[in-house]
């Protein structure tokens, strides 16, 4: 039986193809239809077959999506589908779900999303008032805020980071696509009220609001 030649100066070559592009978007997504939660890079790679190439398959699924009541998006370094965003009223019937935050927790969420990597003193520093634990807690239960890196100074404080939870809830591929203060206050989540420890503003989880909702 001949022996196969292996060229050292070239790459070995799969000893299976990979399935052609068409192919290769079909099983994106469906692996994105079947899952609950966006999907890694890293994750399509090790479910498909060898030799695949899921970043192009992703982006020609996208394009394909365009326009449609649902598209595929990238969340943070995932990928998901998702329903277009002028069409979220429709479901409002059928996912609405009402979580309260405080004015506390909705502006330390804030904080965090504006100023990550942030310690807890840092937080106060801005708002101007101390941070309940409770507060802290309660935004790390929502998954919408994680632990960081420690900051490289006195004590090592570990910092606060917002989740790919937060970004795929509010329709954001990145931190980098925040809204900016006119888009914030035409959506009613800035007003003129008093800085805080102004008279008559609490200090701490006093105030609830309905502002988030899912």
């Amino acid at each position: 039986m001949p022996e196969t030649d292996i060229h050292e100066d070239g790459p070995e070559e799969s000893l299976f193809e990979a399935p052609p592009m068409a192919e290769q978007e079909r099983m994106v997504e469906a692996i994105l239809f079947a899952s609950a939660e966006p999907v890694s890079l890293r994750e399509f790679l090790g479910r498909l077959p060898h030799g695949s190439e899921p970043a192009q398959a992703l982006e020609l699924l996208k394009k394909r999506y365009e326009g449609r009541g649902v598209r595929v998006v990238k969340v943070g370094e995932a990928w998901a589908i998702r329903t277009a965003a002028d069409l979220g009223f429709l479901m409002r019937h059928e996912v609405e779900e009402t979580r309260k935050l405080s004015r506390a927790a909705i502006e330390t969420l804030a904080i965090v999303a504006y100023h990550q990597p942030v310690t807890r003193a840092e937080i106060e520093e801005i708002r101007g008032v101390s941070v309940s634990r409770g507060t802290i807690d309660q935004l790390l239960e929502l998954d919408w805020i994680k632990l960081g890196r420690r900051k490289m100074s006195p004590g090592r404080p570990v910092t606060f980071v917002v989740t790919p939870a937060f970004l795929d809830h509010f329709g954001l591929e990145s931190a980098r696509d925040l809204p900016g203060l006119k888009e914030l206050r035409a959506a009613g989540l800035l007003d003129n009220r008093p800085p805080p420890g102004a008279p008559g503003e609490a200090e701490e989880d006093t105030d609830q609001s309905e502002m988030f909702e899912e």
